[in-house]
């Protein structure tokens, strides 16, 4: 990999400077959560070395829209067990997505 786990823990702090992540009250680390997904992304890249580069591409594609729907979820289940209701950028794009049913 062209990256260590430590390099890929400094690009993302420096991407949570931008959008900082709220990690409230978990009884974890912040740098000890950071390392862990910096040391499981670098060795999920080492594992896909004799994908094509297309392959790598489409891969982590689909884990990051992965990731992406699991954080709406999870924001959304979030709001509504606090009973706050959704910012109105939420709400257009869970009426978009209503529509389409």
């Amino acid at each position: 990999m062209s990256i260590t786990p430590q390099e890929l823990e400094l690009l993302m702090q420096e991407v949570e400077k931008e959008d900082p992540i709220d990690f409230a009250d978990l009884p974890f680390e912040e740098e000890e959560l950071r390392g862990l997904i910096a040391n499981h992304l670098c060795e999920m890249a080492d594992a896909m070395e004799n994908f094509s580069e297309e392959d790598k591409h489409l891969t982590l594609l689909a884990v990051a829209a992965k990731l992406v729907l699991e954080n709406l979820v999870l924001h959304v289940q979030m709001l509504r067990q606090h009973d706050v209701p959704l910012n109105q950028t939420t709400e257009a794009l869970l009426s978009r997505l209503r529509r389409k049913d």
